[in-house]
C-alpha cells in the first residue's frame, strides 16, 4: 500500500504548505494571472492525489473496480501494485474518498444552481427596471443601461452575457475612465472568472475543514479583481483605471476609517498608482512550468510500479 500512502502524503503536504508558501511570496500581486494558474495547479494536484488513491484502493477492495482500472494493463503491471497487500483499510479509504468526490460534485452543482438563480433574479429585475418599449423586440443586447442614483457596473454572465451600467455611473465617469470600467468587466468575461469563483466556492463550502480550499476561494476573489484591473490598465493606463475605481466607489465608504466589505478597493487603487515592476519573463516561465509539473507528480508516483514492471 505504499503508492496510496505516498499519494495521500503528497496531497496532505501540498494542502498544508501551498497556502503558506504562496502567502509569503512577494510576486503574487505583481502577477495575478500567474498566481491564479499556480493556485489552480496546486488544487488540481491535491484532487488528483485523492482521485488516484481512490482508484487504487477501490481496485484493491473490489474485483469489479480492479477490472476497470487495470483493464488494458498486462498481468505483470497488476502484480507490481501488490493489491492484495493493501489489507482491510482499502475499502474504507476508497469509500471515504468516493463520498468526497460525490460531495464535491454536489457542492459544485449547488454553487452553479445558486449562481443561475442569482442571474435569473437579476435578469428579471433588469426587465422590470428597464422594460422594453412598446413595439420593441427583445434583442439580447450585451449592454444594459439601468436608471439608478448609485454608480455601479457589473458583468452578468450566462448564455446571453450582459454588461450592466447605471446612469449614475455614466454621469460620473467620463471618457477613458468609463472605458476603463467597461474594460475591467470585459476582462472578467474574457477570462471566464465566474467559473473559477464557482469551483473555489464549491470546494470551500463542501470542505470547510480544509484550510487550503478556503484560502483558494479568498485568493481567487481577490486575484480576479487584480487581473481585471491589469486588463483595463493595459488599454487605458493605470492612473485612469485607478481614478475610475475611486469615482465608482467613493460613495460606498470604502476609503473611510471603517471600510466595508469592499475594503480591498483602496489596496487596488494603491497598487495601480504605485505599481511594482513585473517579474522577468524568464522567471514567469519558470514559475509557470513548475506549477504545471505539480499535477504531474501524483501521476508519476502512481505509474512508477507500472513503469518498473514494463521496463
Amino acid at each position: 500500500m505504499m503508492v496510496p500512502f505516498a499519494l495521500m502524503g503528497l496531497g496532505a503536504l501540498a494542502a498544508a504548505m501551498a497556502p503558506r508558501l504562496l502567502s509569503r511570496s512577494d510576486w503574487i500581486d505583481r502577477e495575478p494571472v500567474l498566481a491564479l494558474w499556480v493556485w489552480q495547479c496546486v488544487v488540481v494536484g491535491v484532487l488528483l492525489c485523492c482521485a488516484l488513491t481512490m482508484a487504487l484502493t477501490g481496485a484493491a477492495a473490489w474485483g469489479a473496480v480492479r477490472g476497470n482500472v487495470f483493464a488494458p494493463a498486462p498481468k505483470g503491471v497488476v502484480e507490481a501494485y501488490a493489491l492484495s497487500g493493501y489489507g482491510p483499510l482499502a475499502a474504507p479509504v476508497a469509500l471515504v474518498l468516493a463520498f468526497g468526490a460525490v460531495w464535491s460534485a454536489v457542492m459544485l452543482t449547488r454553487e452553479i444552481g445558486r449562481a443561475r438563480a442569482w442571474r435569473r433574479q437579476h435578469r428579471a429585475e433588469l426587465l422590470v427596471r428597464s422594460p422594453a418599449l412598446p413595439g420593441e423586440e427583445p434583442s439580447g443586447e450585451r449592454l444594459v443601461v439601468l436608471e439608478s442614483d448609485k454608480p455601479d457596473a457589473w458583468w452578468l454572465p450566462g448564455t446571453m452575457p450582459q454588461l450592466v451600467i447605471t446612469t449614475a455611473a455614466l454621469r460620473r465617469l467620463k471618457g477613458r475612465r468609463l472605458d476603463a470600467v467597461i474594460a475591467h468587466e470585459q476582462g472578467h468575461a474574457r477570462a471566464r472568472h465566474h467559473w473559477l469563483l464557482h469551483c473555489s466556492g464549491a470546494l470551500a463550502s463542501g470542505f470547510p475543514q480544509v484550510t487550503m480550499f478556503a484560502a483558494f476561494r479568498d485568493e481567487v476573489h481577490r486575484l480576479v479583481e487584480l487581473a481585471a484591473d491589469d486588463s483595463a490598465s493595459r488599454r487605458f493606463g493605470r492612473t485612469t483605471t485607478a481614478l475610475a475605481l475611486v469615482e465608482l466607489n467613493e460613495d460606498r465608504g470604502v476609503f473611510g476609517p471603517c471600510p466595508s466589505a469592499l475594503a480591498q478597493v483602496p489596496q487596488r487603487v494603491d497598487r495601480l498608482l504605485a505599481p511594482a515592476s513585473r517579474l522577468p519573463a524568464a522567471r514567469r516561465w519558470r514559475l509557470t512550468a513548475t506549477a504545471t509539473l505539480v499535477p504531474a507528480v501524483p501521476l508519476l508516483v502512481t505509474f512508477v510500479p507500472a513503469l518498473r514492471a514494463l521496463g
